[in-house]
Formats: structure tokens, C-alpha cells, sequence
């Protein structure tokens, strides 16, 4: 299981502009403070937003659907300005590719975005065609990370038919808070020091396996091997 964020893509410049028309559209105010993405559904990210904001939070439980819908229209309505204004992270790619080629693996994400846009952002740089969609976790389920995974898990096993048990289970992302998710929904997670935590971090967290960033997939494949007990490469 991927993080998209940071990990395989960086798009922060166009998902703030979706984030702040969303949010005006359906508060009425303007989005001035921005708060920590990280590791948050977009659901959690909208609450911070009010908070932030000095926005009435009382309303938030009932406006939270009409953020998440025009979040997506906001989105959608730059889709184009993705490759320019966006890139994917270095050696990601290659890193999807390699994870790919390992026999009995199933690649999804786990990821606090909505469902439209974290395809979108994936497409966007050709990486949606390494990953089963169908079977992730997406911000659109409101449930907090640590359950996506726990549910990915069971939808992987159902559509692919074969168990994937907790220790043939890894998180790869380069949040804190997503380390500490994986750790309560039972997954091995892999940091990857590419967003704004440190490798210190990643560690204090709980991730035994970081990486620098995704460039270097034999040490990837490595960390992958012996965090799910697959043979390592001779």
C-alpha cells in the first residue's frame, strides 16, 4: 500500500487552489490559513480548516459533503495544469514498476485524498496503471487511515481471492501520523524521507525501514522483502 502525497507525487500547488475554492464555495469565507496535510483524510483537513479559520465548526458535520463535492469539482477543473504545476517524485515510477514485478503482490494506496483526485493525480503522471484502485483506501470513506488499511486489506483478499495477511502487509509513505497508522492497522510501515518529516522522525514514529527517497529501488525491494519475510534477491 502507497501514500500518494509525498510519496509518489507532489501536486501541493494545484490541491491548495482546489482546497480554497472548495472552501469558499461552501463557507462563504475565504480559505487565508492553511493547515498541516499530512496524514489527514480530506475530511480532517476540512474541520482543520474551520478551526483554523475561526469558522462556526458546528456546521461543519453537516457542510462536510458539500466540500468533499466541490473539492472534486474544484479539482477536476484543473486536471490539466497537474503535469506542469505537479511532478512525481523522484524514482517513483521505477519504484512502482519494481514493487510490481514481485510475484504474489498486489500494489494499492491508502491515502487521505478523495477518490477522483487521488486517481487523477496518479494518472497524471502514468502511475495508476501499477496500482488496483479498486481495491484502496480513499479519503472519500471517512473512516481514519489506520481503518483503510485494515479495510484494504480485506477488499484486496476478496478481489484477488488470496489472503494477504498483516505481516505480508506494508505501508510506504513519507508521513508520521501514516506510520503510526499503519502500526494500529497492523502493517509493516516503510518511511520514505521525501515530504517535510525527517528520517528522525519516521523512526520515532515507529518505521524501522526509511528510505531517502524512492530512487534506489533494490533497497526498497530489500526493505519490502524483509518486512513481508519474502525470499531476498540472490
Amino acid at each position: 500500500m502507497w501514500n500518494i502525497d509525498l510519496t509518489l507525487v507532489d501536486v501541493a500547488q494545484v490541491t491548495r487552489a482546489a482546497y480554497a475554492e472548495a472552501f469558499q464555495q461552501v463557507t462563504g469565507e475565504p480559505l487565508v490559513y492553511l493547515a498541516s496535510t499530512a496524514g489527514r483524510t480530506d475530511s480532517e483537513i476540512f474541520y482543520e480548516f474551520l478551526a483554523r479559520n475561526d469558522v462556526d465548526a458546528e456546521s461543519g458535520a453537516a457542510q462536510i459533503a458539500d466540500f468533499l463535492h466541490a473539492l472534486g469539482e474544484a479539482f477536476a477543473r484543473r486536471r490539466d495544469q497537474l503535469p506542469a504545476r505537479g511532478r512525481a517524485m523522484p524514482g517513483a515510477p521505477e519504484a512502482l514498476a519494481a514493487v510490481a514485478a514481485l510475484d504474489g503482490t498486489v500494489q494499492t494506496v491508502v491515502t487521505g485524498t478523495i477518490m477522483p483526485n487521488a486517481v487523477a493525480k496518479l494518472a497524471a503522471f502514468g502511475l495508476d496503471g501499477y496500482l488496483d484502485l479498486s481495491i484502496g483506501g480513499f479519503g472519500s470513506e471517512h473512516y481514519p487511515k489506520a481503518s483503510l488499511i485494515q479495510f484494504t486489506r480485506m477488499r484486496a483478499a476478496e478481489a484477488h481471492g488470496s489472503a494477504f495477511p498483516e505481516s505480508a502487509t506494508v505501508y510506504i509513505t513519507d508521513s508520521a501520523r501514516d506510520v503510526e497508522a499503519a502500526l494500529i492497522g497492523h502493517a509493516t510501515p516503510i518511511g520514505v524521507a521525501s515530504g517535510s518529516t525527517t528520517e528522525s522522525q519516521l523512526r520515532s514514529a515507529g518505521a524501522r525501514y526509511v528510505l531517502e527517497d524512492l530512487t534506489d529501488q533494490q533497497a526498497l525491494l530489500h526493505m519490502i522483502r524483509g518486512a513481508t519475510r519474502l525470499p531476498q534477491a540472490g
